[in-house]
Parts: C-alpha cells; sequence; structure tokens
C-alpha cells in the first residue's frame, strides 16, 4: 500500500486513540477500590448534551429536586419566626413574592437556554470568556459547595432534631445533637462509598408523603384557627402593638426577609436535573424543546406549591406556638410543623411526621451530594484544575464527608446557625442566574427583558449583600471553599502543565495534501515551528534560510511551516483544526490551540501516527527569564515553547524511539 493511501485512509483521527478518553483500571488494594469507575480522561464540557437513559415525566422529576426544596418546610417556619417575630407571615409573604415574580421567571429563562441542565454557572462562563470567566466560575463553585454542604449538614441536623425531640425517647438527649447528626452524615457517605444510584421512584414516595402529611398539619391548624377567632385576634393586636403603622409593618418584613432566603432553595437543582426529564420524540437534541417545557412546567409548580405551604405554615406556626419555643433550647427549634403535628394531632400522628421528616431530609443531604459529586467534575478537570483523582467518585465522598464533619461540629449542628450560611449560598448562586439572564438578554438587544431581570438582579443583589452582613458565616464558609478551589487548581495547573491536552487532530484538504506529497516523494517530515508576524515573503525566506543553517536541513528536503495561534488560553484541552495555505511558494500548516507547545506536540504524534514517519521539527531560541516564560506558558500559551514541546512529548511518549526529534538551533 502506498504512503499517500495509507495516510489518506488513516484520514483525521489517526490520534483519537491516543487523545480518546480511558476508564482507569480498578487495580488492587485500597487504591483500586477508590479509583473504582474513574470518569473518562476526557470530561466533556458543560454544553455537552449528556447521557440520560433514565428519562422520566417531569412531575417524577420534580420530586427528585423537591427533596431539597420541599424538604425546608422542616425547618423553614421556625427559622422564619425566630428572624421576624410576629411579623413572620407578611416576610413570608415578601418571600413568596421574589419567589414567583422574581427567581421563577429567572429560571424559566436559564431552563429554556441551558437545556442539557448547565444551570447559570455555565452560562456565565460562556457569556464571560478566557480567564475571567474561569475565575468567576471558580468562585461560584465556591459558593456552590457552600450551599450544597450546607444542605447536607443542615438537613441532617434537622432529621436530628426531629429524632431527639419524639416523645417516645426515654429522655431528652440535647447532648447527643452532634452525635447523631454526624452520624446521620457518615451513613450518606456509606451510602455513596457503597454506590448510589438514583432513585426517582423513592423520591415520588417521600415527596407525596411528606407533602401529604404537611397538608393534613395545616389544614387541622387552620381549622384549629377558624374555630378559635381569639387567637389570630391576639397575633393581629401584637402585630399592631409592635409596628403601628402598616408602612412600618412592611419596612420590617422587607428588612427582615432576607434571613428567610433559604426558602429559595432548590431552583438551581430544579435546572440541574432537567436531562432526566422526558421529552418529545421529535426533539431536536440540540434544542429539546419538549424537555424545556416540562422543565419550566417543573419550576412552576414546584414554585406554587412551596410558595401556598410556605405561607400557610408560616401563619399557623406563629399564631400556635410561643415564640421561646423557637428558641435554642425550645421544643419548636427547628422543627416547628412537626411541634404543631404532636401537640394538635397526637403523638402517634406526630411520630409518623418526624419519621417523614427525617426520611425526607436525609434523602435531600443524599440529593445534595451528588449535586456536589456532578458539579465538580464538571468544570475543574476540564480545566486542569483538579488532580486525576477528583474523576473518581469514593474519593471526592470522603473529602465532603469530612468537610461535612467539620462544619457540623463548627456549627454545633445548629439548625438555626447555618441558616444564614445556607441562605448565602442560595442567594449567590440565584443572583448570580439573574445577572446571567440579564447579560444573556442584552447581548440579545432584549430592552424590556434586560430592564425586568436587571431589576430582579438588583433585588437579590440586596438580599444578597444584607444576608451577607447581618451573618457572615455564609460568606466565611464560601471564602474557605473559594481558597481552597483556587489554590487546588493554580498547583494542579502547574503540575499538569506538561500533560498532552489535545483531544482530537482534524486536517483539511489541503493539510493533508502538503504532508502526503512529502510522505509520497520518501521525504522526511520536516516542520519549521514559526511565529506569525508580518506573513509575507521575507519572513518565511529569512526563516527557512536560519532553520536549514542552523539545524542542518539537508538542501533537497521539502520543509512545512507550522504556525499555531493561541485560541484561549485559559483552557486545558483542545481540539484541533489544521488548515494548509500556500503563500509565496511556501506551505504552510495553520492550527489554533490552548497553548503552542501542547499544540505542536499533539500535532506532531498525530503525524506519527498517520503517516508511520517521525516527524522532525525546529526551533530557535528565544531570549528572556525562564520563569517569566514558564509563567506565560502557564497563563498565557506561550513561552519558551521548544523545551516545553520537548517535555510534553517526553511524557506523552516514554518510548525514545517513537517520540517526534525536537531541534533547536
Amino acid at each position: 500500500m502506498s504512503a499517500r493511501r495509507q495516510y489518506d485512509q488513516a484520514g483525521d483521527g489517526g490520534c483519537q486513540g491516543m487523545v480518546r478518553g480511558w476508564i482507569a483500571p480498578r487495580g488492587a488494594g485500597l487504591r483500586g477500590w477508590l479509583l473504582q469507575g474513574m470518569r473518562p480522561g476526557r470530561v466533556r464540557g458543560p454544553y455537552t448534551a449528556p447521557e440520560t437513559p433514565h428519562q422520566r415525566a417531569w412531575w417524577r422529576v420534580m420530586c427528585l429536586t423537591g427533596l431539597d426544596y420541599f424538604s425546608t418546610l422542616g425547618y423553614q417556619p421556625g427559622i422564619a419566626a425566630l428572624a421576624a417575630g410576629a411579623v413572620s407571615p407578611v416576610a413570608t409573604l415578601v418571600l413568596v413574592a421574589l419567589t414567583l415574580f422574581g427567581a421563577l421567571p429567572v429560571y424559566r429563562r436559564v431552563a429554556r437556554e441551558s437545556p442539557h441542565g448547565q444551570g447559570s454557572i455555565a452560562m456565565l462562563e460562556h457569556l464571560l470568556p478566557r480567564w475571567r470567566g474561569k475565575l468567576l466560575v471558580l468562585a461560584l463553585l465556591g459558593f456552590a459547595a457552600t450551599d450544597f454542604m450546607i444542605t447536607i449538614t443542615l438537613s441532617a441536623a434537622d432529621a436530628t432534631a426531629h429524632i431527639l425531640e419524639n416523645p417516645y425517647l426515654p429522655a431528652p438527649m440535647a447532648d447527643a445533637q452532634v452525635g447523631v447528626t454526624l452520624v446521620l452524615i457518615a451513613a450518606l457517605g456509606a451510602v455513596f462509598l457503597k454506590g448510589f444510584k438514583e432513585a426517582i421512584g423513592i423520591a415520588v414516595v417521600l415527596v407525596a408523603a411528606y407533602l401529604i402529611l404537611n397538608a393534613i398539619v395545616i389544614v387541622a391548624t387552620l381549622g384549629h384557627l377558624w374555630s378559635r377567632p381569639h387567637l389570630v385576634a391576639d397575633w393581629r393586636n401584637l402585630l399592631v402593638s409592635e409596628h403601628p403603622d402598616p408602612f412600618g409593618i412592611l419596612v420590617v418584613a422587607l428588612l427582615v426577609f432576607p434571613r428567610l432566603a433559604l426558602g429559595l432553595s432548590g431552583f438551581e437543582t430544579g435546572v440541574a436535573v432537567m436531562p432526566l426529564i422526558r421529552g418529545r420524540a421529535a426533539d431536536d437534541p440540540a434544542r429539546p424543546e419538549g424537555r424545556v417545557r416540562g422543565a419550566r412546567r417543573l419550576l412552576v409548580t414546584a414554585a406554587l406549591i412551596m410558595s401556598v405551604f410556605l405561607i400557610t405554615s408560616s401563619f399557623v406556626t406563629t399564631v400556635l406556638i410561643p415564640h421561646e419555643e423557637f428558641e435554642a433550647g425550645g421544643q419548636a427549634n427547628g422543627r416547628a410543623l412537626a411541634f404543631l403535628a404532636h401537640a394538635h394531632l397526637g403523638n402517634l400522628f406526630g411520630t409518623v411526621y418526624d419519621i417523614s421528616t427525617v426520611l425526607i431530609l436525609w434523602f435531600a443531604g443524599a440529593s445534595a451530594m451528588a449535586g456536589l459529586l456532578n458539579l465538580v467534575p464538571r468544570y475543574l478537570p476540564r480545566y486542569g484544575m483538579a488532580p486525576d483523582w477528583t474523576r473518581a467518585l469514593r474519593p471526592l465522598v470522603i473529602v465532603f464527608t469530612l468537610a461535612a464533619f467539620l462544619i457540623t461540629l463548627v456549627f454545633r449542628a445548629d439548625v438555626t446557625a447555618q441558616g444564614g450560611a445556607y441562605a448565602t449560598g442560595v442567594l449567590v448562586l440565584i443572583t448570580s442566574a439573574a445577572l446571567a439572564v440579564t447579560l444573556s438578554a442584552r447581548r440579545r438587544h432584549q430592552t424590556r427583558s434586560v430592564l425586568g431581570f436587571g431589576a430582579i438582579t438588583v433585588v437579590l443583589g440586596y438580599t444578597t449583600v444584607a444576608n451577607i452582613i447581618e451573618r457572615p458565616d455564609g460568606v466565611r464558609i464560601a471564602i474557605l471553599f473559594i481558597v481552597a478551589i483556587i489554590v487546588t487548581s493554580i498547583l494542579s495547573r502547574a503540575l499538569r502543565a506538561t500533560e498532552l491536552r489535545v483531544t482530537d487532530v482534524r486536517l483539511d484538504a489541503l493539510a493533508r495534501q502538503f504532508t502526503a506529497d512529502v510522505i509520497t516523494h520518501g521525504g522526511e517530515l520536516h516542520l519549521i515551528a514559526n511565529e506569525p508576524h508580518e506573513r509575507d515573503e521575507t519572513e518565511y525566506r529569512e526563516k527557512e534560510a536560519e532553520q536549514r543553517q542552523h539545524n542542518h536541513i539537508p538542501a533537497g528536503e521539502p520543509v512545512l511551516f507550522l504556525e499555531v495561534t493561541v485560541r484561549d488560553p485559559s483552557e486545558f484541552e483542545s481540539d484541533l483544526v489544521v488548515t494548509g495555505e500556500e503563500r509565496f511558494g511556501y506551505r504552510i500548516l495553520r492550527v489554533e490551540g490552548a497553548s503552542i507547545a501542547n499544540t505542536l506536540a499533539g500535532f506532531l504524534l498525530h503525524l506519527r501516527d498517520t503517516t508511520g514517519r517521525l516527524p522532525h521539527i525546529y526551533f530557535a531560541w528565544t531570549e528572556g527569564n525562564p520563569v517569566t516564560y514558564l509563567l506565560r506558558y502557564l497563563f498565557l500559551g506561550d513561552g519558551e515553547i521548544a523545551p516545553l514541546t520537548r517535555e510534553v512529548l517526553r511524557q506523552a511518549e516514554p518510548d525514545p524511539d517513537r517520540r517526534p526529534l525536537v531541534h533547536v538551533g
């Protein structure tokens, strides 16, 4: 078979076996167990449609996201009453208004623009490219980690409160709050270490039972208030005595409602689970309108259900429960509706309610853990900002479980104390989503949408800032996560700098012809690395003469010029599209990549695999400080190219006899 025909049959995918993903072997011992089922080495970007073999109707998927959203009823009414006192129902009305007219429109827009579950973080990454977008994503990942981690610890702490306050236990065990919470978190980690599979069916049963039991409690207590109207009158008199001016009541409600913001949780999760929603058979995979419609129904239905429960639960708990019971040590602390269930429907029903609440809160922690395990590998490995082991499930589970232990010990498993940190994570994510849709509308020149979403962004921004000022614990935790993520990311990026990061190589017809012509005539592949400047005849003539003289390229051997343009140095991996061009009689191969050295190395290995020849590449030394060039390589993609190209080749190909040859003169 001729060299030309052999090369043409190799086509554009000659290096695909070299650069495509791999699954880590299980191996033996502890390391093998930890790394079992490691994700592919090349992580797909957030805009790639994930494989979703187990899709369900939108209302069933709503129950999955409802594990996080609806379970907040276990502690939200008590936190609201403790924060706002008699004004709690009015402040809850403000929260519901922000939910229905702020967060809901924002996430309906997010669902349309990210139909594969990428969410607002990926939207901002797309709208703010290069290092600005990457750094913003790292910061938002810190707040997302805060949101999910506090969901785990807060849910476990509240589940513990429901367990320990049950009257059938032999005696109050307040000292066991931290210990039982740690046991619940450890059990959650153990489930994921064994292998957690998504169980939408279980979520449907838990959510349905929990909402039915809450509806029974609220209807029973509303009936109790209907037969005793003096209780409502007493609440109204207390409200008026504390705030005689109706405008003053509204002002107080506006001031305190940021403390209630954890009632906004669940929207980001609602978008993240979109790939699980069954669309229409005729849906375009790139723009699945049926899935988008189902996701928007999910968001609207969940928001309406939660709004009704928030308003009614806030009202009955504020009117019927003495304020001192909401405080630390009180029987309604972190379990206001459970308190009413026991008081008005008996201890047997109250115990059933406790069991349902404990299960949904524990499962909400599982939902949050699953969110973390999907979120972190989606971004950090793709940025080159995480060690290889972060692509495995079990090491991440251990890290997150230990972090949950630490947070629980710091907050002493106190539900109220963690509420501020939880609200901070939720609010930052929702505010970032509002900003993302505002920028998206601006890019599309949709003036009315810009004004509307811009106003929502301002309101959410105020809420976020107010919550951070009053309860800074959340931002402190987020800063710790952000610092840890950034430091780990920079170290990882530096350690993986010389790793081969080319995911695919494709040549156009002219580029294939240039290389095949050389092979056909029996010559060696001689490539001159050229940094394009003027790209005139003088530049190419002088460059060729210099390399032939300094690197002793035989006079009769043809040469190809290879020019790399850095497309986006913040990208870690890149596909290469090589185009051929002829200028002034010189044959030039042009390609864009994330870094020059990696692009050159990936292309040289591609030529080796598709032609069966070892290519030669020729460089000239550059003058300057090597440390400066190393930093330029890490952050700008250029630097001292020759030694870096050789090092990438050395790591990618351990056999020196099969390694493309690098010449520097």
